[in-house]
């Protein structure tokens, strides 16, 4: 059976019209998470997606700023409780030593003593280091730094059961440093925060952001196959997917894909 992604979200981290970019891996019955958006929208989002999180093991948190980390409280929450009452066999988090100290405050400052308990019994953290490989509802993954200049943020390449590879670039633009992790993948996902030609409006590169046009010549630099965009603006999502795909491919003449929240692509 081919693998999926599944679009939780897609959107950047203000806004209104869609949910913040996270996504699932599908492999058979298991459901990898990659973040978890803001807030509790994350539990409508795994409802509307058939995504029971009896079914959720792994979870990657690729750092923690507020669209990413704080959704994971409620999957932790969710989770826990699903395990005290027998119904959930465990969650495991993959992420980097910050991220795991932030979740760990966060779930003694909003969680009950009982779900506390789960933790390091059915809630397992797994700090990750730069480089270092960890295996994800059957998916073989290499955790890389990205180097953000804003706050430690990790990445990852993943092997699909069938061979083929994707990389996840997290919410900022490549850095060369990265190449050795990025390069040659059958599916490269990266963040497009606006189009080139909003960059006066949104002011991307100000925020350390990239455009759809600058993630397609990452993506063509990178000999990617396929490039999927996300964690960008709502202002225009009815015409979202066609722009941007028109934007990325004046640089990058692999597929182009611009998802919308709860859209699947099959791998």
């Amino acid at each position: 059976m081919a693998s999926k992604i599944i679009f939780l979200g897609t959107g950047n981290a203000l806004v209104t019209k869609c949910y913040n970019t996270c996504f699932a891996l599908q492999n058979g019955e298991e459901f990898f998470l990659t973040d978890a958006g803001g807030g509790n929208g994350i539990l409508a989002q795994l409802e509307k997606a058939s995504i029971p999180v009896t079914q959720v093991h792994s979870l990657f948190l690729t750092h923690s700023h507020t669209d990413h980390i704080l959704g994971v409280i409620w999957v932790i929450r969710l989770a826990a409780s699903l395990f005290t009452r027998g119904k959930h066999t465990g969650l495991t988090i993959y992420c980097h030593d910050e991220c795991e100290e932030k979740l760990r405050a966060f779930c003694r400052m909003t969680l009950t003593a009982k779900l506390q308990a789960v933790l390091d019994n059915g809630i397992r953290f797994v700090r990750l280091q730069d480089g270092g490989n960890f295996s994800a509802s059957g998916f073989a993954c290499t955790a890389f730094d990205i180097h953000s200049t804003k706050t430690k943020q990790f990445g990852y390449r993943a092997v699909l059961p069938d061979g083929q590879t994707l990389v996840c670039l997290g919410d900022e633009p490549y850095n060369p440093l990265c190449q050795q992790y990025a390069q040659q993948a059958d599916w490269l996902l990266s963040e497009a925060f606006c189009l080139y030609s909003q960059k006066e409006e949104f002011k991307p590169y100000e925020k350390h952001h990239s455009t759809a046009l600058d993630a397609a010549r990452t993506a063509r630099e990178l000999n990617a196959k396929n490039l999927i965009l996300y964690h960008t603006q709502d202002d225009c999502l009815p015409e979202r997917k066609r722009l941007y795909t028109a934007e990325a491919s004046r640089e990058f003449a692999g597929r182009v894909l611009v998802p919308d929240d709860l859209e699947t692509v099959l791998l």
